[in-house]
């Protein structure tokens, strides 16, 4: 019976589909890399985890590990590279899973999928989908590997005060105003809705 970090097939799909809206296959590959990840790491283990690409698998960690983006102990380096890392907090020394790409070559689902060869409307998603449940862990390369020290480290706000300009509350460590008053905010336009006046 195929199982994902103990939960049965059937059951993973369930979660992905309420977690992540849909049975992507980026979720798919996703549970069987962090349950490889989990294999190789020590058990009762404390650990962080590495992303290295923002779409699909950073999902797979939050659901399948108590790593989240929110508690800061999943990080999102976007080297746009399908591997993860799990490593202990405080050393580093953890383990890296990555695709390889050569355990590709007799899965044309998954390598039609993974290179892009053709739009998503135009691939076979049963064939894609078997291959990736067939598969399972066995299309990973594991690695050792030791995280660099300034990635151990936990960001703090420190102190915050109030935008001269907005008026809403900062960290003071970004400068003399908030940084979406510098530039740095994502809006065209802001305008307050007749509620929030």
């Amino acid at each position: 019976m195929h199982t994902v970090c103990g939960h049965a097939y059937d059951d993973y799909i369930h979660m992905v589909r309420s977690f992540h809206g849909a049975a992507a296959p980026g979720m798919l590959l996703g549970g069987y890399m962090v349950d490889l990840g989990l294999q190789n790491i020590s058990q009762g283990q404390i650990f962080d985890a590495i992303c290295e690409t923002g779409q699909c698998l950073p999902d797979a960690i939050q659901l399948l590990t108590p790593c989240t983006v929110g508690n800061g102990w999943l990080k999102i380096l976007p080297l746009g590279r399908f591997a993860l890392a799990l490593y202990d907090k405080y050393e580093g020394f953890g383990v890296r899973v990555s695709m390889d790409h050569h355990l590709l070559r007799n899965k044309p689902g998954i390598k039609e999928w993974y290179y892009k060869l053709k739009p998503k409307k135009e691939q076979n998603t049963d064939r894609l989908i078997q291959e990736i449940v067939q598969a399972e862990t066995g299309l990973f390369r594991v690695e050792s590997v030791r995280i660099q020290s300034n990635l151990l480290k936990k960001s703090s706000m420190g102190p915050t005060g109030n935008c001269p300009v907005c008026g809403e509350g900062y960290p003071i460590q970004d400068g003399r105003m908030c940084r979406a008053c510098q530039g740095e905010s994502p809006y065209v336009l802001h305008e307050l809705h007749a509620a929030e006046k």
